[in-house]
C-alpha cells in the first residue's frame, strides 16, 4: 500500500503537469482507439506495453482474459460485466478495434490445465469454465507452438477462443462482417517483454517488431 500511496504523490508532483491539458480534454469526452481485453495479472500493464496514454485504451481486465459467449439474442452466458463493457465500447464509443491479449505463465491457464482451483474459490472455478473450450482444443488439436510450456500453449489457444466468443455477440459480428470492427489476438511473453500477434495465414503468433508493425499498419491502411 505504501508503494501505491507514494506513487500517487509522485504522479501529483512530477507527472500530472505533463498531462494537465490532456486531462482537461478527457474530462468531457473520450474516444479510445481500441477495447483492450487482458488478464488481471499484475505483470501485464497495457499502457506500459503499448506506450499508450490516458484516453487511448478502453480496458477490460479479468482473470484469464475471458469473454463469456453470448446467446443468439446477445445475452451473456456469464457475468454481465464483460458484456456491458463490450456493448459500451462498440455501441457508445464506436471503437474500431478489439484486442484480446493473453500472456505467459498465466495462473488461470495453470488452474484450467490442473482442473483445480485454490480452496474456497467456487466463483473462480465457475469463471474458468469459459476457458474449457481452449483446453479441449489443446487436447484434441494440439498446440500452435509445441516448444512452449503447456500453460503457454493453452494461453495462446485461449486468446483465439475468446475472439470466437466475441463473435457470438451480434453487435460485434455484424460490425466485423461490415469491416467496421477488427478483432486481434495478442500474446505477451513476460520473460522477454515481447508481444506477439496471431497471424491466421501461418496459424502462429509472431512477434511485433518494427518490420511486422509496418506490415500490420499497411494492412489497416489498405482496408
Amino acid at each position: 500500500m505504501r508503494k501505491l500511496i507514494m506513487g500517487i504523490v509522485d504522479f501529483h508532483e512530477r507527472l500530472r503537469p505533463q498531462y494537465a491539458e490532456r486531462f482537461r480534454e478527457l474530462a468531457v469526452s473520450q474516444s479510445p482507439d481500441a477495447l483492450f481485453i487482458t488478464c488481471s495479472d499484475s505483470r501485464v500493464v497495457p499502457d506500459l506495453l503499448a506506450s499508450s496514454h490516458p484516453g487511448d485504451l478502453f480496458t477490460m481486465r479479468n482473470v484469464g482474459n475471458l469473454v463469456p459467449p453470448a446467446t443468439a439474442e446477445g445475452i451473456s452466458t456469464g457475468d454481465v460485466s464483460e458484456a456491458s463493457a463490450i456493448e459500451y465500447a462498440v455501441l457508445v464509443l464506436e471503437i474500431a478495434n478489439i484486442v484480446v491479449c493473453g500472456h505467459s505463465e498465466c495462473g488461470a491457464m495453470i488452474a484450467v490445465l490442473a482442473q483445480k482451483t485454490p480452496p474456497n474459490t467456487p466463483n473462480l472455478g465457475k469463471w474458468l469454465n469459459h476457458a474449457n473450450a481452449a483446453a479441449f482444443r489443446l487436447e484434441h488439436e494440439g498446440a500452435l507452438n509445441a516448444a512452449l510450456t503447456p500453460q503457454d500453449q493453452l494461453s495462446q489457444l485461449n486468446v483465439l477462443v475468446q475472439i470466437e466468443h466475441l463473435m457470438s455477440y451480434p453487435i460485434v459480428r455484424e460490425r466485423v462482417i461490415a469491416a467496421k470492427l477488427h478483432l486481434s489476438g495478442w500474446w505477451f511473453d513476460i520473460a522477454s517483454g515481447d508481444i506477439y500477434v496471431y497471424e491466421r495465414e501461418s496459424r502462429s503468433f509472431q512477434v511485433i517488431d518494427r518490420e511486422h508493425a509496418d506490415q500490420l499498419l499497411a494492412r489497416i491502411v489498405a482496408k
